[in-house]
């Protein structure tokens, strides 16, 4: 069932939107900041050679280096000032969110409020400059050692590795100043506006790279039925929630009642969003990928991952499930406390009718948690499973499902959501200039 907000936005009159000025500007403001972004994404690093790279990299591009140079947008492919993108910030974020869990001082953190959650926020962007200069540091040298990239680099030594570390890390700083810059002055989220820029980017690639196959008619039929099929049933599910009613009493201040009104606590189907996915992949394809650049010089077992681990096998698809799996389960335990959130209802004088308040309706909705959490996980082990088979059977490029179209689809959704949200407060502020306008002349 819809929400009032829904069912206000359903009903705006997009012709509002030519005069809502504000919302234009913002609009505008972020398709110049997502051009910059992308122009920046064709800028090489000083250094190395663009053509030789390439050709290496494509080499080596199934493992975990395809993964990072799908959501950088093709910059890590061609070696530039943004390759890093802002990964090490994601990675921050984590890192956070995981020490949340067993930091008292960090959970005292999230405690505070808006200041609390700007501590957080520094401290996170202190912790990505210091990744991405590992990162890039890693990258200098990983290049300098490689016999496949080795060749890219032009004057190895001292001067390119710092260099790297400055430029690569400079690039993801500006990065985050420009996401932010986005989410102030522009409309959504700016982080996640650039990811979504980035995968983007590379869908009329992909799309001619499938149309090259050669695939029989009836495969192209399934792939452009299975589609919007697909976005349909991750719309669906990313909109879902289980409302669990939450009941206030009356209380008399004087000689009024207060309260006595019902509300509701919304809990998403998907808790977790696309962590799990990440975190599995990012796990799954490490070995994956330093098989690969071992090239058989490696250990034993490296060899062993590489035959029996790779992309579309069955020990690939049962390893990447259960991981899955275990982090929407682990990480809906850090973003949904259930004891914090039956403390504040029952401090608040709210209760879950015929559930005492307390210990009682924390278990309840463990309860009811867990079971959202066993059909979330289900839903994006079945999407990410989706890109996998397609790969391993037909060899289509996997911007068709997995981490890359639930980004894809939940930064539309918010987005648009944003926009709605412009329109419904332009059109509360035409209304009230109206009644002010006719005030004046009664």
């Amino acid at each position: 069932m819809a929400s009032a907000a829904e069912q206000l936005a359903s009903n705006i009159n997009f012709s509002s939107f030519s005069k809502a000025t504000d919302l234009k500007k913002r609009i505008w403001f972020t398709l110049g900041a997502l051009i910059v972004y992308r122009l920046g994404t064709y800028i090489p690093l000083p250094g190395i050679d663009p053509s030789i790279f390439k050709q290496a990299f494509n080499n080596q591009a199934g493992g975990m280096l395809g993964m990072f140079n799908l959501f950088s947008g093709g910059a890590l492919e061609r070696m530039t000032i943004f390759a890093l993108n802002i990964m090490p910030y994601i990675s921050a974020s984590i890192i956070m969110q995981l020490m949340s869990a067993i930091s008292p001082q960090i959970e005292a953190l999230k405690k505070e409020g808006e200041s609390g959650r700007k501590k957080i926020n520094q401290y996170t962007r202190y912790g990505a400059v210091i990744l991405a200069a590992i990162q890039a540091y890693g990258i200098a040298r990983g290049l300098e050692a490689s016999s496949g990239f080795g060749a890219s680099v032009i004057n190895p030594g001292l001067f390119f590795e710092l260099t790297t570390v400055i430029t690569l890390t400079g690039g993801t700083v500006f990065l985050l100043w420009l996401g932010e810059q986005i989410t102030q002055r522009g409309i959504g989220n700016g982080i996640s506006l650039i990811i979504f820029s980035g995968i983007v980017a590379g869908l009329p690639a992909a799309l001619a790279q499938t149309f090259e196959l050669s695939l029989n008619n009836g495969v192209v039929a399934l792939i452009i039925l299975l589609v919007p099929l697909v976005i349909a049933g991750i719309v669906c599910v990313e909109r879902a929630h289980r409302r669990i009613i939450v009941q206030y009493p009356k209380r008399q201040v004087g000689n009024k009642m207060f309260g006595g009104e019902s509300s509701h606590l919304p809990i998403k189907l998907n808790v977790s969003g696309v962590i799990p996915p990440i975190f599995a992949s990012s796990l799954l394809l490490m070995p994956i990928s330093a098989a690969q650049f071992s090239a058989g010089s490696g250990p034993e077992w490296l060899t062993w991952v590489t035959a029996n681990l790779g992309r579309g096998s069955l020990g690939y698809i049962l390893l990447y499930s259960s991981l899955i799996a275990f982090f929407a389960f682990f990480y809906k335990s850090i973003v949904f406390n259930t004891e914090d959130t039956a403390e504040n209802l029952k401090k608040n004088g709210g209760f879950v009718p015929g559930i005492r308040p307390g210990k009682n309706t924390a278990n309840h909705l463990d309860f009811i948690i867990n079971r959202l959490t066993v059909a979330g996980a289900a839903y994006l082990v079945a999407v990410c499973l989706l890109p996998e088979i397609l790969i391993s059977q037909y060899a289509v490029p996997f911007y068709f499902g997995g981490t890359s179209l639930l980004i894809v689809v939940s930064v539309t959704m918010d987005t648009v959501g944003q926009i709605h949200s412009h329109l419904v407060a332009h059109q509360y502020e035409g209304l009230i200039k109206k009644s002010k306008l006719k005030g004046r002349r009664g």
